[in-house]
């Protein structure tokens, strides 16, 4: 059966999940968002096409781990007598030239590593959304692919007509496969990808060594940290949601959504987890996006989520050509979300950019070109504090005054207001600070609630959601504030389901959620260690990383009740948790002394 337990390997470009038998089961040209070349993930039950698979006959034992501080994978098969092969997998990714280079392209080298193995291989390609693709003989070292979104060549050194025919053969020497552009290989096949391989690795172990990972669970941050930059289309510095499309939030749920696009609110999460960690790289290519986004808006509107090259109408469509996930219909094609409104994206925005006004490391420090461009963000952030809109958790059929969005309204004007004084400028820093304190008067005011002594989700009822967690996050509450301590206790008494949370435990556009979501558990392990609760938020962060698959990775959803992962994978918001909690829980460097 097909599950979750899968290992991503990419350049910032394309990406592709491996599975435990070490087929590539997932993995979209040319970008994360395009179609997908594999696609056997949403293929049903027993797919048989959309994969690349090296079998090994009788294969009895799979063992994988990534290379060290790298997205490199090593599988590890094993047959009944003995006899092993080793498949190396990884997209290249290095400087070349004074560029990074990134193909479109997937690398494999298979080695015998024991005894006379005997193996098949599989390459099963597919083309708009689930056709199967035939190669095209082209030459006595390659196979052409006419993938419509990009036409692919498999270069090899492995004897084409018997990889072509799917036959088993003896595997003697290594052998390397390299699927890239429909263009010639330049140089020596296996003597290149070895390079390319080395220079991969030492490319990815130099970003990790610049990390300020925390002393204790470092091994769980620096994965999270890799497939968060997995997660970011380098060209234009996007950060996507998840690698993946159409995941069930839980089994037979219809909450199957398109998440291979930049979410405003998201990419927020991600550089801030990241920054903690001194990732600056992946802050200063966002911001170079988001310029570029805040400079396109017409009239200072701001969509939640844009395309990797910030793309604006992201249509959203159901293709019926792949029966789903475990035949879990159906698939999305885009995200109608992106016609939304919701506010808490203007503070995100500003939240995202104001480091750039203190931060001297960074190659581009923010001007005063940028302050006043993002004012028109802030004025946004006024205008629509209290105006109803459909929230973080994205509602399809109704709209509230949620408070989260208000709050990141009242974040977006109190860091203008801190951005102004970095900039010295009195008068807008006075402005800006008198607009924060009129819509913290006025979330106190409509929020509040005396007779259950709680903040409400929304300025209408008395709603509970795991976002008003976050008002300890945005410095809007204190954690000793008896607000924030009576908002805390009645959001984890009715939305904590054993060691997991709920977004909100009310109906929505297709009943009641029945999975936890997995970033929320990561917020109530923050809020519980700055109440006091240390110990216990200890034991929740190590129940949660037990949740893990075997790559060290989350999804978005869990079944409070099996365990089970759901939702698209690997998630931002899941691994930048893991990221934060890490950092705020470890025992410091200082302790090994």
């Amino acid at each position: 059966m097909t599950s979750l337990d899968l290992w991503p390997i990419g350049n910032c470009q394309v990406s592709a999940l491996i599975n435990r038998a070490g087929e590539l089961v997932w993995g979209c040209v040319p970008r994360v968002d395009g179609d997908p070349l594999f696609s056997s993930l949403l293929g049903g039950e027993h797919p048989d096409r959309g994969l690349w698979a090296i079998d090994l006959e009788g294969c009895q034992s799979v063992d994988q781990y990534y290379l060290r501080n790298t997205p490199i994978l090593v599988t590890r098969k094993t047959d009944g007598t003995g006899n092993a092969i080793e498949i190396v997998d990884f997209c290249p990714r290095y400087r070349r030239q004074g560029r990074t280079y990134r193909p479109v392209a997937f690398a494999r080298i298979v080695r015998p590593v024991n005894g006379s193995p005997r193996i098949a291989v599989r390459l099963r390609p597919t083309g708009d959304w689930g056709k199967s693709i035939s190669p095209v003989p082209g030459g006595s070292n390659h196979l052409r692919y006419p993938v419509p979104a990009i036409p692919m060549r498999l270069t090899t050194d492995a004897a084409v007509g018997i990889v072509n025919s799917e036959q088993v053969f003896r595997l003697e020497r290594p052998l390397t496969f390299f699927l890239g552009p429909d263009e010639s290989f330049d140089g020596n096949l296996a003597r290149t990808v070895e390079q390319m391989l080395a220079d991969t690795a030492s490319e990815w172990r130099e970003w990790v060594r610049g990390l300020a990972t925390p002393f204790e669970w470092q091994d769980a941050v620096i994965r999270s940290a890799i497939t968060l930059k997995l997660c970011q289309h380098e060209e234009t510095g996007a950060i996507v949601a998840a690698l993946t499309t159409s995941i069930p939030e839980h089994a037979g749920s219809q909450r199957n959504w398109d998440y291979r696009y930049c979410w405003i609110r998201d990419a927020y999460y991600t550089v801030q987890a990241l920054n903690r960690l001194g990732a600056l790289d992946v802050l200063e290519g966002y911001l170079s996006y988001l310029r570029n986004i805040v400079d396109a808006s017409k009239g200072g509107h701001i969509q939640p989520l844009y395309g990797v090259a910030g793309e604006i109408g992201i249509e959203e469509r159901i293709e019926e050509g792949l029966p789903g996930y475990r035949g879990m219909p159906p698939v999305r094609v885009g995200n109608q979300a992106y016609e939304q409104v919701q506010h808490d994206a203007y503070g995100q925005i500003v939240l995202s950019n104001v480091q750039a006004f203190f931060d001297q490391r960074l190659f581009r420090v923010a001007t005063i070109e940028d302050f006043h461009s993002l004012e028109r963000i802030g004025e946004r952030a006024w205008q629509l504090h209290d105006k109803p809109d459909a929230g973080l958790w994205e509602l399809r059929t109704r709209t509230h005054v949620h408070t989260y969005s208000a709050a990141m309204s009242w974040a977006a004007c109190d860091r203008l207001a801190h951005a102004a004084v970095a900039m010295n400028l009195v008068e807008r820093a006075d402005f800006w600070a008198g607009r924060a304190s009129k819509i913290r008067n006025r979330i106190e005011n409509a929020a509040w609630r005396d007779d259950t002594s709680r903040i409400s989700s929304t300025f209408e009822g008395d709603n509970l959601d795991a976002s008003l967690i976050q008002l300890l996050d945005l410095r809007f509450f204190k954690p000793d504030d008896p607000r924030f301590q009576g908002t805390l206790k009645a959001v984890e008494r009715g939305l904590r389901r054993g060691s997991y949370m709920l977004r909100y435990d009310t109906e929505d556009d297709f009943g009641l959620p029945e999975t936890a979501f997995n970033v929320c558990t990561f917020w109530l392990i923050e809020a519980l260690q700055a109440t006091g609760r240390e110990s216990d938020a200890r034991n929740l962060f190590e129940q949660m990383l037990a949740r893990r698959t075997a790559a060290g990775l989350l999804s978005e959803d869990i079944d409070p009740e099996t365990g089970e992962l759901w939702g698209n994978y690997p998630q931002t918001y899941s691994l930048v948790g893991i990221i934060n909690c890490a950092v705020l829980l470890s025992n410091p460097w200082s302790s090994i002394r």
